[in-house]
């Protein structure tokens, strides 16, 4: 693997990374790498990448990826288009279309209509989490939990490089209707400021360390001189640190991002960088650990999440060595995922009661303070379901569940039981306990 030469120092006039290119659908064959893969491999990354998202970088390429065992390399199927992301019948569409000689727009029309029954918004993305101001919905902001607020700043719905996994893949495929924006803060600030229960902004895309430091600041320093008592916490989510660390290093504003991220510590306000890392060699380079240090030097704190995923890191051993990592480091373990049930989903998923033994067993292989991470959890439209196990009882064999966040914050660490099914993805797939019809929170009484 190639390792870059990183000096803390200027960059040249006009350069904006350290051999910095991205790669997408448009240049994939320009990589060297590509000899390795067979024309029938690379015509299948076309395919898929014809309906998802797909886009990777030089530090991917040349830092992460073991180009040696690139089949079996976690890193390769995290961020490149496989063949099984696509159901057979959704492959053979879109290969018959290219094969074919289809127009591009007859293309897009393809990939629209297989896009469109991937379920693009989980969890009432759409429906149910997009507030209203004065009768206006709000677009670029999400508000599903009382305390937090998610903010979509319009320069920010991009990333340094796509996980192929991702549950916001629609952001990135150009159909407008599907993607969530806001330019401007001033309804942002409003929303806060009459919505006194909410004390944390999350920064969101996409990735907002895509932008400039110029452009972050104009929403951060908004948010900071509004006087917003009721604020107190700034989250920003992204996976910088994993597939671009020279932003916060040697890009030619990596400074100033630093500084801006110290005046919001300066200000009183917390803030949290949450940290997308999904597998342990994200945290190997040298860069990534002078970065998450140049960051911690802010007074800032980094919060580590990620989904359990099939092909990448449906390990304990991998999990364990993971949260140490980043205990090591200075990071808080916070988060294990069950991925979504959107995009690819067949391909990715674990069924729920091996992600509880794959969590379980990780837990036994950490000490105490690797321990904040909560698993695994599914981000679906009541809330966050922590999966907490299984326990047979003299009627019955159970899952036992409880909502960590909810819509209705009376359901927060109720337990609430699902009859044990060990193949089942997700929420809709389990079935009440103890001859219960449905379960406390499908009750048209609930809200």
């Amino acid at each position: 693997m190639k390792m870059y030469n990183y000096e803390l120092k200027p960059l040249g006039s006009g350069e904006e990374h350290i051999c910095y290119k991205a790669y997408t659908l448009n240049n994939f064959r320009d990589l060297p790498q590509m000899e390795l893969l067979s024309d029938e491999a690379k015509f299948a990354m076309e395919v898929v990448a014809n309906v998802f998202p797909f886009k990777t970088n030089s530090y991917v390429v040349d830092e992460l990826i073991d180009w040696n065992n690139f089949q079996n390399d976690p890193i390769f199927a995290l961020t490149f288009p496989q063949r099984e992301m696509l159901k057979p019948q959704h492959f053979d569409h879109m290969a018959a279309a290219l094969v074919g000689g289809a127009s591009s727009d007859d293309i897009r029309k393809t990939a629209n209509r297989i896009r469109a029954e991937l379920n693009p918004h989980p969890a009432g993305q759409m429906e149910s989490n997009i507030p209203e101001l004065n009768g206006e919905r709000l677009n670029g902001l999400q508000h599903k939990y009382n305390q937090t607020v998610l903010f979509f700043p319009v320069r920010g719905q991009t990333c340094h490089a796509y996980c192929s996994f991702c549950f916001r893949w629609p952001q990135f495929v150009g159909i407008d209707e599907l993607r969530f924006a806001m330019r401007e803060t001033e309804q942002l600030i409003e929303y806060i400021r009459i919505h006194p229960e909410v004390t944390d902004v999350l920064i969101t895309g996409g990735d907002p360390m895509v932008m400039k430091t110029k452009r972050l600041s104009a929403y951060v320093d908004a948010l900071l001189e509004s006087n917003l008592d009721n604020l107190t916490t700034i989250r920003i989510g992204t996976k910088a640190l994993s597939f671009w660390p020279y932003r916060f290093l040697t890009d030619n504003d990596s400074d100033e991002l630093l500084a801006l991220f110290k005046k919001v510590v300066d200000s009183g306000k917390h803030l949290a960088i949450m940290a997308h890392f999904s597998h342990p060699r994200e945290l190997e380079t040298n860069a990534a650990k002078e970065a998450i240090a140049r960051i911690l030097k802010t007074g800032a704190q980094i919060r580590t999440q990620s989904p359990l995923l099939s092909h990448i890191n449906d390990s304990a051993d991998v999990w364990a060595d993971m949260w140490n990592r980043q205990v090591a480091l200075g990071c808080i373990p916070y988060y294990m995922f069950v991925a979504r049930n959107t995009g690819a989903h067949q391909y990715f998923s674990v069924p729920l009661v091996k992600a509880h033994s794959i969590y379980k067993e990780a837990m036994k292989k950490v000490s105490g303070i690797a321990r904040t991470a909560r698993g695994p959890i599914m981000s679906s439209n009541p809330g966050k379901i922590q999966v907490l196990g299984t326990n047979k009882d003299a009627s019955e064999e159970v899952l036992a569940l409880q909502f960590l966040q909810a819509r209705n914050p009376d359901w927060i660490s109720q337990p609430f039981f699902a009859k044990y099914d060990d193949k089942a993805l997700w929420i809709d797939e389990l079935k009440p306990a103890f001859g219960a019809d449905q379960f406390f929170f499908q009750n048209k009484n609930e809200k």
